[in-house]
């Protein structure tokens, strides 16, 4: 059984307004959904009220999300899950990410970007070479197969989506505007534009069609009919067939390497099923009956960031160089500067290590979070001043040498799964597959070109991912504490800590913890040249105090507002606590205020 303990929420008070959201947690016992899009969470509550669980309702989530929000996500993008069975407490994980094709030889890529002798290189976030396999496809049906309830078929888990296509919905706000900031792109990427944009006799450009605005009506029906065909068809209907000639010929018309031989070999491998990774966090306060297990995805993706940084801190805190924060030290300088310096030191490993661990054996997963090698690692930090250039550690001797939806959904019978599913780079590459109305991600462009990286880029391999979903169970008996997940490129993990910490610091409910403002360590990564952005910026809304701490302890802060805040991501948090009384399961969700969605209970 769950936790039965005192309500984790303050009662209504001037604490619910705390910032500048204004929502209240949404609590329910029946079943939840928390995403950024209101009709997208619709199509996962009919599936939830159709008799689907989780995992059902996840998949019509994500069709939904295609749909209403393809500025973020998409079929031909990828997906990753965590799943939390409350039949037998087993925390799963799916890998839906897709690969580079088979001809994508490091030789053959810089050749066809034109990469001078001796230069680094990258590939460009708008070149069909950074076009990999989908995942996305596999992934829904996959987790549908291995994680649903069994009671409803693909066709009926996408049938919400599909009607919103074919129908027609409106435009939500924030959707529209990053919609029109890429028409650009849409119109440059393929000679298939116009089947992301909206038909209108009298737009601008007079050739019949233009960027959606807020509350425009907007018909995606080769989408939907996408869509269709996995639903009737299965894996086989995307993989092979018309919808592959289409997007193997896009991509060859615009000098790729991307091939039917490819998607074959997707659809032969599909998903993979993976041990997840985690940590036992006991700092900060929290005791062995209260202490959390945090659970990410392993390499390909940067999940380990997060529980790096948070073991780098317990062990600071372990060895008394940082305090254990209570909640008036929450976002102040002190508190600040330890998460921006443990996930500085996190992401100096991560842009080394994080890899295809098929293609290049030895990641060593294990070691990054073993409590040696972070004890270690935390040596670098300085609570007096901000750290100097990082360089990766060294935990194997054998090694030495976004835009993204993230959502969470629950179910009446206690199931839940944490899930994103990301075109990596906004439309992605916005290439657009000949009657096929989605866009193909643009998740190559994270592949190193340096052939010493264990990250470079080399045929049939997964690039370093920054999709990442997030679970929490509680140490005491393993039950379900919360699904979450930040989306937003390399901000990911960071999001991942600030919100967790600022529940388990702060105080802060569900809502209140993804309400507050963040902080963003400059991308995260390095550049091709090894240089790093070591700017700290900060959302509008953080204290005057607490900015001039941080430049005072030697960061560069640079503040952020307006629409630049979508850099800090859009988060989603669903807890589950237990009333003490009734011993009746109850979700309580938050959704981010920089989204268009909410909370929703079934």
């Amino acid at each position: 059984m769950p936790l039965t303990t005192p309500s984790v929420f303050p009662p209504a008070s001037a604490e619910v307004m705390k910032f500048s959201s204004r929502r209240s947690v949404v609590h329910s016992t029946k079943g939840m959904v928390a995403c950024t899009q209101p009709l997208a969470a619709k199509c996962g509550i009919d599936i939830l009220n159709a008799g689907g669980n989780a995992a059902d309702a996840a998949v019509a989530v994500a069709a939904g999300l295609n749909m209403t929000e393809p500025c973020s996500t998409g079929i031909g993008g990828d997906i990753f899950c965590l799943y939390y069975d409350a039949s037998t407490g087993k925390v799963s994980a799916l890998n839906g990410s897709g690969r580079s094709g088979a001809q994508c030889t490091l030789e053959t890529i810089r050749k066809s970007l034109r990469i001078p002798e001796g230069s680094p290189g990258k590939i460009p976030m708008s070149s069909v070479h950074a076009v990999t396999v989908p995942g996305a496809p596999a992934g829904w049906v996959d987790t549908v197969e291995r994680f649903g309830s069994g009671k409803l078929s693909m066709k009926e888990i996408l049938a919400p989506a599909i009607e919103l296509g074919e129908k027609g919905f409106p435009v939500f706000e924030l959707t529209a505007y990053f919609w029109q900031r890429s028409e650009k792109t849409i119109r440059n990427a393929s000679p298939n534009f116009a089947e992301m944009l909206k038909s209108d006799a009298a737009s601008p450009s007079g050739d019949g069609v233009r960027a959606p605005m807020a509350g425009d009506i907007i018909k995606l029906p080769n989408l939907a009919s996408t869509f269709r065909t996995l639903a009737t068809e299965g894996k086989k209907g995307f993989y092979t067939g018309r919808i592959a000639e289409e997007l193997v010929k896009v991509c060859r018309d615009l000098g790729g390497h991307i091939t039917l031989d490819d998607l074959q070999h997707h659809l032969d491998t599909g998903s993979e099923p993976v041990e997840p990774i985690s940590l036992k966090f006991h700092g900060q306060g929290l005791s062995d009956k209260t202490g959390l297990e945090v659970w990410e995805h392993p390499p390909n993706g940067q999940g380990i960031v997060a529980l790096m940084a948070l073991g780098i801190l317990q062990e600071l805190e372990s060895a008394s160089v940082v305090p254990t924060f209570t909640p008036k030290d929450y976002n102040t300088a002190p508190y600040l500067h330890a998460i921006v310096e443990v996930l500085r030191i996190a992401f100096a490993d991560a842009s080394w290590f994080v890899t295809d661990p098929n293609v290049a054996p030895g990641v060593p997963t294990a070691e990054l979070i073993s409590q040696p090698y972070l004890a270690s690692r935390s040596k670098l930090f300085d609570p007096t001043k901000a750290s100097d250039i990082l360089h990766h550690g060294n935990p194997s001797p054998a090694l030495s040498s976004s835009d993204t939806v993230y959502f969470s959904v629950a179910d009446a019978a206690g199931n839940a799964i944490s899930f994103i599913n990301s075109n990596y780079g906004g439309f992605g590459t916005a290439i657009i597959p000949k009657g096929c109305g989605f866009t193909l991600q643009n998740r190559g462009a994270n592949f190193s070109l340096d052939p010493a990286h264990p990250n470079v880029l080399a045929p049939r391999k997964r690039p370093y991912h920054t999709i990442i979903p997030g679970l929490v169970t509680n140490i005491s008996d393993g039950s379900l504490h919360s699904v979450f997940g930040v989306m937003g490129g390399f901000m990911q993990p960071q999001g991942h800590v600030q919100v967790l910490l600022g529940q388990v610091v702060g105080g802060l409910n569900p809502q209140q913890a993804l309400d507050a403002p963040r902080v963003c360590i400059g991308a995260g990564m390095p550049d091709a040249g090894d240089v790093y952005d070591r700017t700290v910026y900060v959302e509008e809304g953080m204290s005057e105090t607490t900015i001039q701490g941080l430049r005072e302890l030697g960061h560069k802060v640079e503040v952020v507002s307006g629409h630049g805040r979508a850099l800090f991501g859009r988060g989603q948090i669903i807890r589950y606590t237990v009333d003490s009384v009734e011993g009746t399961g109850v979700w309580s969700a938050g959704s981010d205020m920089r989204g268009d969605g909410a909370a929703y209970p079934a």
